[in-house]
C-alpha cells in the first residue's frame, strides 16, 4: 500500500492525541475571541478562568484559560474535558468538538463537512511538525529558507494547513515542513497569450539570462523549434509540477494542442518551498530571484493563485515603494529597511474564463510568475534573516525560539524588545504616516534581520498582494499614483488602513508573542504592550510635523473594529466560490489595550 511505512510511523496514537488537544485549545480560544462562543464562567482567580461551554442539552465542555488583553484567552490544552450526562472524560478529538459546536456557531452542514477535511489535514501536518525534533537552540542559527520549514502555520486560523487539492503524496513532496527541495518545470507561452512586465532597466532577456544557464536556454529554445515554432515568439517561465498536472493541462488543453503553450523540461536549479507554499527560494544559487507561482489549492481563506490585475502591475508597485524609499533619508539611511523588489512578472489570462462575467476568482489566477529579489542579496556580513513567524516558534520541549535569541544576544528581555519594536515599527509607521501606504505586516511578510541575535533592521516583502493605500488626499502619495495603480491597489479609509498594522501585526502576531512572553515569564503582557506604545510615541516625537496624521491613523482608540478570520470561513463566507477573494469579516469591536498609553498631541499642520 502507498506510504504504508510512513503513515504508520507518523500517525501514532500518542502524537495524534497531543495534536488534537492543542488544536482544541486553539479553537476554543480563537472562537471566543471572534465572539462565536460565549462559555459560562464557573470561577475565576486573578487572570485565570474556569469555563463551561454547553453544546447540547446533555453535553458540555469544561476548560481553563488565562485571560489576556485584547479580549483574548490562552487556553490550557490539557484542561479540556467533556461532560456528557454527568460523565466526565478527557476530550481528545478536534473534529468531535467542531461537530458539537456546529449548532452553537451556526455553521451549515456543507461548511462543517469542508472544515472537517481541512482540520484533519491540519492535524496530519501538526503531527509531522511535532516529530521534527530540533531544539530552539539548534534552530537559532538556522538559515532563512530552512527555518521556514519548522513553522507551524497561521497562529490565528484554526484550519491553517487545510491545503485542499493536495493528496498525501503532494503533501510529502511539496509542503514546506517536509523541506524537500524541488525543481521547477518550465513552459513556453506564446507572446499573444502572455504579457511580461518589469521594473525600468530590466528586460525579459536580462531576466532569463539571470535565471537560466546558457545550456538550459539553448535546450529550451531547441525544444520549441522541434515543435515547429519560432522560439523568439515565446516567453519562458517556470510552473509548479502540481499546478501543471492538476490545473493547467485541464484548463488550457486547446492552447497546448495549438502549441501556444509548450511543455519544456525541468530546470536545473533546486528550490525550497516557503510557508505560503507558492513561493520558492533558490538553493542552487541564493542570489537568484525567489519565485512566486500560482498553486490553485485552497489554504486558510483563499486559493493560492496570482491575481491577474495585481501581477500585471507588480513591477510598478515595486517602483512606487522603492521610489518612496530612495528619496527618504529616514527609511534609506537610518532604518536601512530592506524592500526585496518584485522586479518582473508574467501573466497569462485564460481566454474563456476572462470573458465570463463574475467568474470565480481562482479561474483568473491560474498561470503566471513573479520574480522577487533574493533576501540574501541584501544581507551584510553577520546578518541573519528570519520571518516574524519564527518568533512564535516553540520547540518540542516547549522552549520558545525568541527566548534563545534573547539569551544569546547579550541583552536582557526588555532591552531586546525595545530594540525589536524600534526596528519593526519605525519603517511601517513612516510608510503609513508620511505616504499613506501600508503593507500587510503579518508573520510571513515581515522579515526581521538579526545581528548577533539582536534585532538589527527590517525587511518587508510581498507587494503583489499586500500593498494598500489611503483614500485621503496625501500629496506625498497622490503625486506618485498612476491612474492604473489607483484602479488596482486597494484604497482604504483611515481606520481601514490602520487595521493592516493593528490587526495584521498587533492582533495576528504580537498577541501570540505576548502570550509566549507571559507564559514563559519573560515579560508580563502589560509591559509588552506598553513598550509597543512607547515605540509609536518615539516615532511620533521624531516627526511632529505629521501630527494631524497621527490622529487620522490612530492606534490609541479605545476600541477598533474587530476583524475575524475563522468567522469568515465558518459563518459568513463558507466555501462558496465568488468573483472576489474573501476578506476578513468585521464583527463588533475589540477593546484596544494601547488606549491606556494614549498621549495628547499638539496639532501641527502638515504643509
Amino acid at each position: 500500500m502507498l506510504f504504508q511505512q510512513d503513515i504508520h510511523d507518523r500517525l501514532n496514537q500518542e502524537d495524534w492525541k497531543t495534536a488534537n488537544k492543542r488544536l482544541m485549545a486553539k479553537m476554543l480560544a480563537e472562537y471566543m475571541y471572534e465572539d462565536m462562543l460565549h462559555p459560562e464562567t464557573l470561577r475565576s482567580e486573578g487572570k485565570w478562568r474556569w469555563f463551561e461551554l454547553p453544546v447540547s442539552s446533555g453535553k458540555s465542555y469544561r476548560f481553563e484559560a488565562e485571560e489576556r488583553l485584547f479580549e483574548s484567552y490562552d487556553v490550557t490544552a490539557t484542561s479540556v474535558i467533556s461532560v456528557e450526562n454527568g460523565v466526565y472524560k478527557e476530550a481528545g478529538s478536534a473534529i468531535d468538538l467542531l461537530l458539537d459546536l456546529k449548532g452553537t456557531i451556526g455553521m451549515t452542514s456543507e461548511t462543517t463537512a469542508h472544515l472537517i477535511k481541512e482540520l484533519n489535514a491540519t492535524l496530519i501536518a501538526d503531527v509531522h511538525l511535532m516529530q521534527q525534533g530540533r531544539t530552539s537552540k539548534e534552530l537559532a542559527s538556522a538559515d532563512y529558507a530552512e527555518l521556514e520549514g519548522y513553522m507551524k502555520g497561521h497562529p490565528w486560523i484554526t484550519y491553517n494547513k487545510g491545503r485542499i487539492g493536495f493528496g498525501y503524496d503532494d503533501y510529502l513532496a511539496f509542503a514546506p515542513e517536509q523541506q524537500q527541495e524541488v525543481t521547477l518545470s518550465w513552459i513556453a507561452v506564446h507572446e499573444t497569450l502572455a504579457s511580461f512586465q518589469s521594473v525600468e532597466g530590466m528586460s525579459y532577456k536580462e531576466l532569463i539570462g539571470q535565471e537560466l544557464s546558457e545550456e538550459e536556454y539553448d535546450r529550451f529554445t531547441k525544444e520549441i523549434k522541434e515543435q515547429g515554432q519560432d522560439a523568439g515568439a515565446y516567453y519562458l517561465f517556470p510552473v509548479h509540477e502540481w499546478q501543471w498536472k492538476n490545473i493547467l493541462v485541464q484548463n488550457f488543453p486547446g492552447e497546448i494542442a495549438n502549441r501556444d503553450i509548450i511543455a519544456l523540461r525541468e530546470g536545473e536549479d533546486t528550490y525550497l518551498p516557503q510557508q505560503s507554499i507558492r513561493t520558492f527560494v533558490n538553493q542552487s544559487d541564493r542570489k537568484k530571484h525567489h519565485v512566486k507561482l500560482p498553486m490553485s489549492i485552497l489554504n486558510t481563506l483563499v486559493y493560492r493563485g496570482l491575481p491577474s490585475e495585481r501581477t500585471l502591475i507588480t513591477p510598478k508597485v515595486t517602483e512606487l515603494i522603492l521610489g518612496m524609499y530612495e528619496q527618504d533619508d529616514f527609511l534609506k539611511n537610518e532604518c536601512r529597511v530592506i524592500l526585496p523588489g518584485e522586479n518582473a512578472s508574467i501573466n497569462v489570462d485564460h481566454k474563456q474564463y476572462s470573458r465570463l462575467e463574475k467568474a470565480p476568482y481562482q479561474y483568473l489566477e491560474m498561470l503566471g510568475a513573479v520574480w522577487r529579489e533574493s533576501i540574501y542579496t541584501y544581507l551584510d556580513d553577520g546578518e541573519q534573516a528570519i520571518t516574524l513567524a519564527a518568533l512564535l516558534h516553540e520547540d518540542h520541549e516547549g522552549k520558545p525560539l525568541i527566548e534563545t535569541y534573547i539569551e544569546s544576544s547579550g541583552m536582557d528581555t526588555e532591552a531586546w524588545m525595545k530594540q525589536f519594536y524600534q526596528v519593526v515599527m519605525d519603517p511601517l509607521l513612516h510608510y503609513l504616516y508620511k505616504y499613506g501606504t501600508v503593507f500587510s505586516p503579518h508573520g510571513q511578510n515581515t522579515i526581521l534581520v538579526l545581528k548577533d541575535h539582536q534585532p538589527h533592521r527590517l525587511a518587508i516583502k510581498d507587494f503583489v498582494d499586500d500593498v494598500n493605500v489611503t483614500d485621503q488626499p496625501l500629496p506625498e502619495l497622490k503625486e506618485r499614483l498612476s491612474e492604473e495603480m489607483k484602479t488596482v491597489l486597494r484604497s482604504e479609509p483611515p481606520e481601514g488602513l490602520t487595521q493592516f498594522i493593528f490587526t495584521g501585526l498587533f492582533i495576528c502576531h504580537l498577541r501570540y508573542l505576548s502570550h509566549i512572553m507571559e507564559r514563559q515569564e519573560l515579560m508580563n503582557e502589560e509591559r509588552f504592550w506598553e513598550l509597543l506604545a512607547e515605540s509609536i510615541h518615539h516615532y511620533q516625537n521624531r516627526f511632529p510635523e505629521l501630527t494631524e496624521r497621527f490622529e487620522l491613523f490612530d492606534f490609541f482608540k479605545p476600541e477598533l473594529t474587530k476583524l475575524c478570520l475563522n468567522r469568515n470561513r465558518m459563518v459568513d463566507y463558507g466555501y462558496s466560490e465568488g468573483d472576489d477573494r474573501p476578506h476578513a469579516s468585521e464583527f463588533g469591536k475589540v477593546t484596544n489595550a494601547l488606549a491606556a498609553y494614549r498621549k495628547d498631541l499638539k496639532t501641527t499642520p502638515h504643509l
